[in-house]
This record gives structure tokens, C-alpha cells and sequence, in this order.
């Protein structure tokens, strides 16, 4: 298969890279002094959502964003990573954002920065806030980075509200080596007054949350408390303050959606100066977009070369918490043996992912990311594989790890996981 022709933003992209020795370096003083160069875009903006989590933050905004587009509105949405290119991050007024318009924003940004030291990560981000402050819109939904405290996005000063997706450990080499440190990272988007919606949390986490919330005057919303979601017959059921909504069951594979969308729609009633119905929300969550999470591959030529009776399956989830989450779904799927393709970054804890799902897989195939120089090469995955009691053997490509799982003969599903570098490789190769 031939490469696609690289792009304008691409060669823009990879000069943005060389900015600053490190990949990531948290702290908002170079993002502060850019902004301030391009006019300050930052406050120029719509009523912001802005979320901070270890998981679910993705699906969450896209569970938002279907919910509100449904009502009529317009929706900014800045995300990450993108799997494919990287205008999958910025969405203006609900659609992603035009490659050349992407390129003129890295190159006013690149002038603007007069080759100072600025990460990536925030660079890209005061792009993001300048195509936002160019295109009218109601509503931006804006993740953050890695952190919260420290993250480039947290220089939005009045966010209409904020939430917290769960925390779990995760980045630990830049967000410390407890919970309770990352919480109080994470933690960090909480402001003065500002309503702020809480996922699911460890005790621990919840703890951190409510002092930092003391702290600032910040009023709690809180999953078990304030709102309840869970399933109902083949529906879900959402509690709230004011809201006691029956609803269908998210788009988006999985229990775990459940309290992801009960994220958002808590959200939705925690948001001063928005008007969804019912309705809407019930429209939105049919409609929720979110690939390469427990996403089912039926399609293209990986699809179509399996025989009948073989699912093929695609996660990006990669730590501990998403191997629980994973092995949660595997428990459901106990119909057909389960077998795993995995390829993995070495900033991620191997063990801790494939733990939960030791005794849910059949039979394991390693695989190092494409073109990821920090990734565990396949003999380091196979090898602790083997130490969990998985069957496992190691592959030099998608094909060939597919053909070995093949040979085993029978149905099956096939779970691609461990990596969203790995399910951006898998999409492009599927066409």
C-alpha cells in the first residue's frame, strides 16, 4: 500500500517538535507569553466544558458533544491524540477543522513564538484557542493534556464548568508516583465558584477532590451522590438533582459507557444557560463517535479477510485501569475464545494492563507499534505475557500476528489493545 502524500500541517507539525528538547514539560508560562503574543485568544472564547481525567475523557466529550448538537448547538471540541492526522483534535462549530486553515494557525503560531522553547503539546494548543476565537460557536469542550494544574489548556480563566472523569494512576513520571498526587494534578482545573462535575472515583481521589474544591468555593457534583447512573433493562437510568431521566443505552461498546455518558449528561444538568431535552440527549446518545474505543472493525481489508465466525475488535485503553474495564467486557464475552493483539508504549505499565485480562484471554500475539521508537519491542511483551500464564507468542506485523491467531482455527474475537498508537496504525492499514 502506498503512503498517503504527507501534508502541509505534517511538515509544519514535525518543525513544532523541535522546539523544546522535551516532549513534555509541564508549565503555563510559555503557552501564557504566546497567547499573549496572538492577541489572547483564550478569552475570546465560548462557555467552556473543560474535563481532566485518566480515562473515559474522550468518550465523555463525545457523548457532550452529540447530546448538544442534538439540541441545535454549536460545538467547539479540542481532543487528544488524534489516531490518524491531527486535525482529528480541533472541531469548529461540529466539524473538524480543513487541513490549510490547520496549517496557516501552526504557522501564525510558529511566527508568533519567534523560535522561543514551547512544547508541542502547547503550541498546538494556542492554535486550537486561535481557531476557536475565529469561528463563532455556543459551546467549547476542552480536554486536557496529560495533567491539569500545569496543562496548557488550563490557562482558561472562568470555564462555565468543569469535570472529572476517573483518575487512576497513569503518567506517573510527570504527575507523581501516588493517587493522591495525581488527583491533586488533576484536580488542578477546579476554580473559584465554578460548578465542577465528578465521575466515578477511588476514595482516595475523592478525598483530594473535596479539599481542593474547599479550597476554591468550587461546587461538587459528584457520581453517588449528588447523580446516580447505571443500566436499566436494555436502557440506562440517569438520577440527578433535578433530572430523573430514562434513556437508551450509549452507542459507544461496553458498561463502563454507562457511567461515562452519566458523566455527560450530569454535565448537561449542571450547565447554567443550556437548554437539552430529554430528547436531545436521548438522540445523542445513539449518535456518540468515538473510534478506536472497544471498537468493532466490519469493515476494510482486515475485516474482510477473516472467516466467518471471527470478530475483530479495536481498544486504545493502556493502563491498568482500562485493562480492568477490558477484562470487565471479556467476562461478557465468554461465548468464543478471546485472543489478543498487543503492542504497547514503555512509559505504560505492561503488567498492570494485562493482569485483569490474564484469564479471559485464550491466547496472546505481541506486536512493537510501527514506527514508535519507544515502544516494548514483541519478545518484552510475549515474555510477560508468559509470566501471567498467557499463552503468547510475538509477530513482526498486523498480518502476521492475525495469520497466527488464524491458524488456532474456530470462532473467536480478536481484541487489537494496549496502545491509541497502535489503533491509529490499525485504522490506517483497515483503509
Amino acid at each position: 500500500m502506498n503512503a498517503a502524500p504527507r501534508a502541509h500541517s505534517d511538515r509544519v507539525l514535525e518543525r513544532l517538535y523541535q522546539l523544546h528538547p522535551k516532549r513534555i514539560d509541564l508549565s503555563l508560562g510559555r503557552v501564557e507569553s504566546l497567547l499573549a503574543r496572538l492577541g489572547n485568544p483564550h478569552l475570546l472564547l465560548p462557555p467552556v466544558v473543560h474535563l481532566a481525567g485518566t480515562n473515559g475523557k474522550g468518550s465523555t466529550i463525545a457523548t457532550l458533544r452529540a447530546s448538544l448538537e442534538a439540541a441545535g448547538y454549536r460545538v467547539h471540541a479540542f481532543t487528544k491524540p488524534h489516531l490518524l492526522r491531527f486535525a482529528e483534535r480541533i472541531r469548529l462549530a461540529g466539524t473538524l477543522i480543513a487541513e490549510e486553515a490547520l496549517a496557516l494557525l501552526l504557522e501564525t503560531c510558529e511566527k508568533a513564538n519567534e523560535g522561543l522553547p514551547i512544547t508541542y503539546f502547547e503550541i498546538t494548543t494556542a492554535a486550537a484557542f486561535l481557531a476557536f476565537s475565529r469561528t463563532p460557536a455556543d459551546i467549547l469542550l476542552l480536554e486536557t493534556g496529560l495533567g491539569g494544574r500545569l496543562d496548557a489548556t488550563n490557562v482558561v480563566p472562568f470555564p462555565a464548568l468543569v469535570a472529572l472523569t476517573p483518575i487512576s494512576l497513569d503518567h506517573q513520571e510527570f504527575l507523581g508516583s501516588s493517587l493522591e498526587a495525581i488527583a491533586a494534578e488533576k484536580a488542578g482545573i477546579l476554580k473559584p465558584g465554578r460548578p465542577a462535575v465528578v465521575g466515578p472515583q477511588p476514595l482516595a481521589v475523592e478525598r483530594v477532590i473535596a479539599q481542593r474544591a474547599a479550597l476554591e468555593g468550587a461546587p461538587l457534583f459528584r457520581f453517588g451522590k449528588e447523580w446516580f447512573a447505571e443500566e436499566k433493562g436494555e436502557g440506562m437510568r440517569y438520577e440527578g438533582r433535578r433530572w430523573r431521566l430514562d434513556l437508551p443505552r450509549p452507542s459507544l461498546f461496553g458498561k463502563h459507557q454507562i457511567l461515562n455518558a452519566g458523566t455527560a449528561i450530569a454535565c448537561l444538568e449542571a450547565l447554567e444557560g443550556f437548554r437539552v431535552s430529554p430528547q436531545a440527549i436521548a438522540q445523542g446518545l445513539c449518535r456518540i463517535e468515538w473510534p478506536g474505543r472497544l471498537q468493532r472493525l466490519t469493515r476494510g481489508p482486515l475485516a474482510a479477510a477473516l472467516p466467518e465466525g471471527v470478530e475483530l475488535w479495536l481498544d486504545g485503553g493502556h493502563n491498568p485501569a482500562a485493562g480492568q474495564i477490558l477484562a470487565e467486557v471479556a467476562r461478557g464475552w465468554r461465548d468464543r475464545p478471546l485472543h489478543l493483539i498487543l503492542g504497547m508504549l514503555k512509559s505504560k505499565d505492561l503488567k498492570g494492563f494485562l493482569s485483569p485480562l490474564a484469564r479471559e484471554t485464550e491466547s496472546l500475539v505481541a506486536l512493537a507499534i510501527p514506527g514508535e521508537e519507544n515502544a516494548y519491542s514483541a519478545e518484552e511483551i510475549k515474555e510477560s505475557a508468559l509470566s501471567l500464564g498467557i499463552a503468547a507468542e510475538s509477530a513482526g506485523s498486523l498480518g502476521a500476528a492475525l495469520a497466527l491467531i488464524l491458524a488456532r482455527g474456530g470462532a473467536g474475537r480478536v481484541l487489537i489493545c494496549g496502545s491509541l498508537h497502535l489503533a491509529g496504525a490499525v485504522l490506517a492499514e483497515n483503509g
